[in-house]
C-alpha cells in the first residue's frame, strides 16, 4: 500500500490560498510517514504543472531532498541559447523536431538552455499535432526516455481526475468538512468499479464516459434499491 495525501482548498485568489505552502506541508507530512516504513520517497520522481513553477518551490523541493523535478515550462518564460533569446513560445517554433526517438511516441527534441530564474535546464520539446507544441522543464539531469516516461504517468494521473470531474461529477457531491472525504471515496469507488467493468465482453469496445451514460440510460434507482435493500426501504415504496 502506498502512502498518498489529498487535501481540499479553495481555488487561488479566494480565502488566501497558498497552495505551495500546503503542497510543500502535505509533502513533509508524506515523507515522515514513509520513513516510519522505510520507504524514502524523495527518490522517486516529482512532476508539477506550469502553475507551480517558481524558484522558490525548487528550493523547498531541494530542501526536502527531492532531486528529480519535472514541470511543465510556461510559453511566457525566456530562454537563451547560443544564437537565440526568446520566450518558450517562440522556441517551441524553432526547434527541430525529431521523429522515432527511442521510447517516444511524439516527435521531440531536448536542447539545453538557460534561464535567468532557473539557471541551466534541459527542455523537452514535443509535439503532440501540427499545432500543438509543449515544453517541459527538467530540473534534474534525467534521460530524454526518462522525462517522457515520468510524464506520461502524470497525464495518467491527471486523466483520472478528468474523469472525475467529467463523468462521475465529483463537484456535485455538496458536502461538507470531513463529508467531502467521504464523497470523494464514494467516486474513487466507482471508477474502479467502471474500469473494471471494461472488461466485460460486451463493455470493452467502450469509454468510461460511454459505459456511465449507457448504465444511466438503462438503470433506474428504484429498480435497483428494490433489488438489494428491503421493499419499503427510505419509503421508496411510495413513490414507485
Amino acid at each position: 500500500m502506498i502512502k498518498f495525501g489529498l487535501q481540499f482548498c479553495s481555488k487561488q485568489g479566494r480565502n488566501n490560498t497558498d497552495k505551495l505552502s500546503i503542497l510543500i506541508s502535505m509533502l513533509k507530512e508524506i515523507k515522515e510517514e514513509c520513513l516510519k516504513e522505510n520507504i524514502n520517497i524523495t527518490k522517486y520522481p516529482i512532476t508539477l504543472d506550469s502553475w507551480y513553477v517558481s524558484k522558490q518551490l525548487k528550493e523547498q523541493l531541494d530542501e526536502l531532498g527531492f532531486t528529480k523535478i519535472i514541470m511543465a515550462g510556461k510559453s511566457s518564460y525566456v530562454f537563451e541559447g547560443e544564437d537565440f533569446k526568446g520566450k518558450g513560445s517562440e522556441w517551441k517554433k524553432r526547434v527541430d523536431y525529431q521523429e522515432n526517438q527511442w521510447g517516444i511516441d511524439v516527435p521531440c527534441v531536448r536542447k539545453q538552455l538557460s534561464n535567468p530564474t532557473f539557471g541551466e535546464l534541459n527542455l523537452l520539446f514535443f509535439q503532440k499535432s501540427n499545432s500543438n507544441c509543449y515544453l517541459l522543464m527538467d530540473l534534474s539531469s534525467i534521460s530524454l526516455r526518462g522525462i517522457w516516461r515520468i510524464w506520461s504517468a502524470h497525464n495518467i494521473i491527471e486523466q483520472f481526475w478528468k474523469i472525475l470531474k467529467s463523468v462521475l461529477k465529483i463537484a456535485e457531491m455538496k458536502l461538507r468538512k470531513q463529508g467531502i472525504y467521504i464523497g470523494l471515496l464514494i467516486k474513487v469507488i466507482m471508477y474502479l468499479i467502471l474500469l473494471s467493468m471494461q472488461f466485460m465482453p460486451s463493455l470493452r469496445r467502450l469509454s468510461l464516459t460511454q459505459i456511465m451514460r449507457k448504465i444511466q440510460s438503462s438503470t433506474r434507482l428504484t429498480d435497483v434499491i428494490k433489488e438489494h435493500f428491503q421493499n419499503d426501504f427510505l419509503g421508496i415504496s411510495a413513490i414507485i
